[in-house]
């Protein structure tokens, strides 16, 4: 900053001097013009007089004593003329006033103010950005992709740092960039060796890669995984989500417990018991009976919450549209699930009805939670989607109807229509 503030001050300095030199020089060579005028001017008339007197002398007019008086009177008068015109040229060179140079001076400084503040960073100076926020008007996307960028110029700095390569391998999760994660966890166990902490990682890269589908070389990865350590944390929480999405509920409590059977501390285990419930509920859904605690009930939450609560929660009218109305069937379930329109797809919260309560107002919130660190409540917007199962599954099969809203603020209210038959 101290360098650009030089910069302008030289640039000023060399335009005041455009403006102030020429007219001081301008002055000088008037005073000079018109001293060396008035000088020639009277050494002509000087000359001339004295050749009218040398004739007088020679015609006889004039004797030599009269001629040597009048001579030296005319050298007289000639310097009192010096004398007195140069004073008077002084006084003549003075024509030019210093109004002109002085307004450009003015307009010079104005114009480089405003210039500056309408160009220039006259706001950032004005308003500096604080440092505590060094993101502040940037979106998720562009955050993740500097996040990334920092990343990758890391590890290019330092190819052998294996957390380096981690932490990137999460970020290329979080960005969507799914195969360059497997890569870089590959490179991971390629430094340090195969443990289940990389391998789990892998499979859940591999796993939203395919679509959140556990393939055979997903299956082969977890299994491996859960070979060297039968409570990896990131292994389970893969098995127990995508044992959850296909209602298999008990599976996916036995996972999620085992990781707090672990007492491992770098896990969020209030997620964890959340997201048990949740499964403990769909469960008692199937069997008939839905817990009477309102403070669970999707239908009931949303008139007993306080303004903190509703503030973090997404309430959604679900209906089914008319002319499917005749194909929703007396045991068909509705899975209502919420997932980030930014970063990676991860359902932050779900629930499930019985679509023959429809149409039904429901609640989504942290209470709802799939488990792990991200939550509904950390969302700024979501996008809600809703499966009208005919087997139980929440992923859309043949004769399912399903519905979604691309997007919605996380404490806004929203309304979802099953309208799409699932062929």
């Amino acid at each position: 900053m101290t360098t650009f503030w030089i910069l302008i001050a030289l640039v000023l300095i060399i335009s005041l001097m455009m403006i102030w030199v020429p007219h001081f020089r301008q002055q000088k060579l008037l005073q000079a013009e018109e001293s060396g005028v008035r000088k020639q001017t009277n050494l002509e008339l000087f000359n001339e007089r004295l050749g009218i007197l040398e004739k007088e002398l020679q015609d006889d007019l004039l004797d030599q004593a009269e001629f040597d008086a009048l001579k030296k009177e005319l050298e007289i008068s000639l310097l009192q003329d010096m004398k007195h015109k140069g004073d008077d040229s002084l006084v003549a060179a003075k024509p030019k006033s210093i109004l002109w140079p002085s307004v450009m001076t003015v307009a010079v400084l104005a114009l480089s103010g405003y210039f500056y503040q309408q160009l220039g960073a006259y706001n950032e100076l004005a308003n500096p950005p604080q440092a505590s926020n060094p993101h502040e008007g940037m979106s998720n996307e562009q955050i993740m992709a500097q996040r990334v960028q920092m990343m990758e110029a890391q590890v290019q700095q330092d190819p052998e740092n294996s957390q380096a390569w981690f932490s990137l391998g999460h970020a290329y999760i979080s960005a969507n960039q799914y195969n360059h994660a497997v890569a870089a966890f590959d490179k991971v166990m390629e430094l340090v060796g195969t443990h289940a902490e990389l391998l789990g990682p892998k499979a859940t890269a591999m796993y939203y890669q395919a679509g959140q589908k556990i393939t055979p070389a997903i299956k082969a990865i977890i299994d491996q995984s859960l070979a060297l350590d039968p409570q990896d944390p990131s292994t389970l929480l893969l098995v127990g989500m995508d044992a959850f999405f296909n209602a298999q509920y008990q599976d996916a409590i036995n996972a999620w417990q085992a990781i707090l059977d672990s007492d491992r501390s770098d896990v969020d285990r209030t997620a964890l018991m959340n997201a048990i419930q949740s499964a403990k509920m769909s469960m008692q859904s199937d069997m008939g009976a839905m817990p009477n605690d309102d403070a669970h009930n999707p239908v009931k939450k949303s008139a007993t919450q306080t303004n903190a609560t509703m503030s973090k929660t997404v309430n959604v009218a679900v209906s089914i549209a008319p002319e499917l109305a005749d194909k929703v069937g007396p045991s068909d379930q509705v899975f209502i699930f919420a997932r980030a329109t930014q970063g990676p797809k991860v359902p932050l919260a779900a629930t499930k009805i019985s679509a023959s309560d429809l149409p039904l107002t429901i609640t989504l919130d942290d209470s709802t939670s799939m488990g792990g660190d991200v939550k509904l409540s950390g969302a700024a917007e979501v996008e809600i989607i809703a499966v009208l199962s005919k087997n139980g599954s929440v992923k859309p099969q043949a004769g399912d109807i399903k519905g979604i809203v691309e997007a919605v603020k996380v404490g806004e209210e929203t309304t979802l229509t099953l309208n799409t038959l699932v062929q």
